[in-house]
């Protein structure tokens, strides 16, 4: 499984990159791959760069995204494929569960018929997708205990309703959530959230050089649950972060030394998070502006102000 995501890092006229997308791997955390583009203009919209994404994902794959993904051409595209889909019904489409072949009560397949074609879109890409494609579409209700059940309708391509039970389709869109913990690694822990690069190139090597950091520690995370027989996702990135660099600045972080090797990876597995809930958070601003003003020239001006002063 695989989750899908779009973030935005850094939003402003002329900003270089300002949009982009990524896909995790569901089982491990790891950073598969992104897409960057710049806040506006053509191909800069979030399924343009998810399809860029596309070479990622193989027969068999399943995709868990956000109702943003739950579009007939993206779908369509995963079915041909052979890459199974899971994403909540976008609110601009009604689901009428008296309609189509029925399961249960809110569960049926129900078949979707080709929108017009869209401006991006040439007519020889348009021509090649089926007139209708089948789906399923079912009402889950998830619980989080201490807040109140939440009751949406999710459309899948997983469409045998005996091997994959309702049940089935609401746990596995509940692992949804580790795309949030693992963008919160990524630009938290990781401390990507500020960008100090001053060109485009700049920030594109600012950007994967946090990527690649990222993608070693998942790397050392899944070693060492693979040697004490854990889940990657019972551990905390933090954690493992924090002993890498304990290691590191002690100078005995080498792969060579197995002493030291499986100390780490004994370490990294010494303390479990357990199950992650979602937190019920402020859409706020954390982070406080200076009281002072802006530097808006360069810093030797401000110094020579001073020395004539």
């Amino acid at each position: 499984g695989s989750l899908a995501s779009g973030t935005h890092p850094k939003k402003g006229v002329g900003f270089p990159i300002a949009r982009m997308v990524g896909v995790f791997s569901l089982s491990t955390g790891a950073l598969l791959d992104i897409s960057m583009a710049p806040w506006s203009g053509k191909g800069t919209g979030e399924h343009a760069l998810l399809r860029q994404l596309l070479p990622v994902y193989k027969s068999g794959d399943v995709m868990i995204a956000d109702r943003y993904y739950a579009s007939y051409f993206l779908i369509a595209t995963l079915m041909q494929m052979g890459v199974d889909v899971v994403t909540p019904q976008h609110a601009s489409r009604d689901s009428n569960f008296l309609t189509g072949k029925k399961f249960s009560r809110g569960d049926h397949l129900v078949e979707w018929k080709k929108p017009i074609k869209p401006g991006w879109m040439s007519k020889e890409e348009y021509s090649r997708f089926p007139a209708k494609i089948t789906v399923r579409e079912t009402r889950v209700t998830l619980h989080n205990p201490g807040f109140r059940d939440k009751t949406m309708v999710l459309v899948t391509t997983l469409v045998d309703a005996k091997d994959v039970t309702v049940d089935d389709l609401c746990e596995l869109y509940g692992f949804r959530w580790f795309v949030e913990l693992d963008l919160r690694s990524v630009k938290e822990v990781m401390r990507m959230g500020i960008l100090r690069g001053k060109t485009p190139t700049m920030v594109k090597k600012e950007i994967w050089a946090h990527v690649l950091a990222y993608n070693l520690v998942r790397k050392l995370m899944l070693q060492a649950a693979m040697r004490y027989d854990q889940s990657p996702r019972s551990m905390s990135f933090k954690l493992a972060l924090q002993m890498i660099s304990a290691f590191r600045q002690a100078g005995c972080l080498s792969e060579s030394e197995q002493e030291v090797y499986t100390a780490l990876l004994k370490a990294l597995i010494s303390k479990k998070t357990g199950k992650q809930k979602r937190p019920n958070q402020p859409r706020v601003v954390k982070r406080r502006p200076k009281a002072f003003p802006r530097m808006q020239k360069p810093r030797a001006d401000y110094l020579e102000v001073e020395a004539v002063a």
